[in-house]
């Protein structure tokens, strides 16, 4: 029991802000989060320990947002027009420019988008990324790459 409260206290923020990113809403996140460590729970027995316990809970919380889209047939509607940022890794951010980053990064793809947000907020590295998304790590470093330079081209 005391592990499980360890995970938890541990994870949670982590799990919690990345489905922030997906949902764009705190109270969904944070009932998905819920979830996540529910279901978690339920199946630790399937953890195989292949990848990090962030990147399994991850992967549980992408797929209980993408069920919950598909129960309520949900679309990202991508709105307002976006500020050019010069470079996203090594500037600082300021809440501000947190805000017309992710109003930018409505404009990429669901795939980039994704990615983007599990390297910025997440900052986890394009390995973990990759297992995520079932993807290479070397796909997701190039998926990086072309949100980045996609970001630059936006008005």
């Amino acid at each position: 029991m005391q592990d499980i409260e360890k995970i938890y206290k541990e994870y949670f923020e982590i799990v919690n802000k990345y489905l922030f990113c997906l949902t764009h809403n705190n109270d969904i996140s944070e009932e998905l989060t819920q979830e996540t460590f529910y279901k978690a729970v339920r199946n630790i027995d399937k953890y195989k320990g292949n990848c990090k316990i962030s990147v399994w809970l991850c992967q549980i919380a992408k797929n209980l947002w993408y069920d919950e889209c598909r129960k309520n047939k949900k679309i990202v509607e991508i709105k307002e027009d976006m500020v050019i940022l010069q470079s996203i890794e090594e500037q600082v951010i300021s809440n501000d420019e947190k805000m017309t980053l992710y109003k930018k990064m409505q404009k990429l793809d669901s795939k980039t988008r994704e990615v983007m947000y599990l390297r910025l907020t997440g900052e986890l590295s394009f390995k973990e990324i990759g297992n995520i998304l079932n993807k290479t790590e070397n796909w997701a470093r190039v998926t990086f790459y072309r949100g980045k330079n996609q970001l630059k081209e936006v008005d």
